[in-house]
């Protein structure tokens, strides 16, 4: 069989194909942290509720730039998640953390200067550290206040510090460690 007669025999095979592929990512929207109709807290457990304020505002989008790139994903809701699960870990029995999330600003920023194939890589440098800035209510079984207020989180040396090193291309690793540290200092035995 010639090659011009093969394509032509398999032409409506590969439209179909094609149908097909755009028919399953029609579907499948893009994730952006700052779609308004994103949910804004996660489902609270009885000791550790966590919420977030508008993706938008965070200095992760607004300094970034690529902007676009910064959007996309669901970075907030797993760094939320992962706060939650760190919290319930080290929260002593009986007491309950309220934690909203005000402001992230991830390690590394994309460098556009390097040209088009590197616009969507998050380059790190020790001037791009990672910054997380939440609201805390701790309280105990009663209900009174035992610590609150505001919490920076933040490593200008996250590219020298730290035990561990990140593992293949671990999501959120210098973010995470910095949640991590300030968990191990907050809910230290009394």
């Amino acid at each position: 069989m010639k090659p011009s007669a093969f394509l032509h025999a398999a032409k409506p095979a590969l439209i179909l194909a094609f149908a097909l592929l755009l028919a399953a990512c029609a579907g499948t929207p893009l994730r952006d942290v700052t779609d308004p109709d994103a949910p804004r807290s996660l489902p609270g457990t009885p000791q550790v509720a966590v919420s977030w304020d508008d993706p938008a505002g965070f200095s992760d989008l607004r300094r970034s730039s690529n902007r676009w790139e910064s959007r996309r994903g669901d970075w907030v809701r797993d760094l939320a998640v992962y706060v939650q699960q760190s919290v319930a870990r080290a929260l002593p029995p009986g007491e309950r953390a309220e934690i909203t999330i005000t402001d992230i600003r991830r390690a590394g920023e994309y460098e556009p200067w390097h040209g088009p194939q590197m616009d969507d890589v998050r380059i790190m440098r020790d001037i791009y550290w990672p910054q997380i800035t939440l609201q805390l209510r701790r309280t105990d079984a009663a209900g009174r206040e035992l610590a609150g207020g505001e919490r920076v989180l933040r490593d200008p040396a996250y590219l020298t510090s730290g035990v561990r090193s990140p593992r293949g291309n671990e999501a959120l690793y210098y973010e995470k460690r910095l949640v991590d540290d300030w968990v191990r200092r907050e809910f230290a035995a009394r």
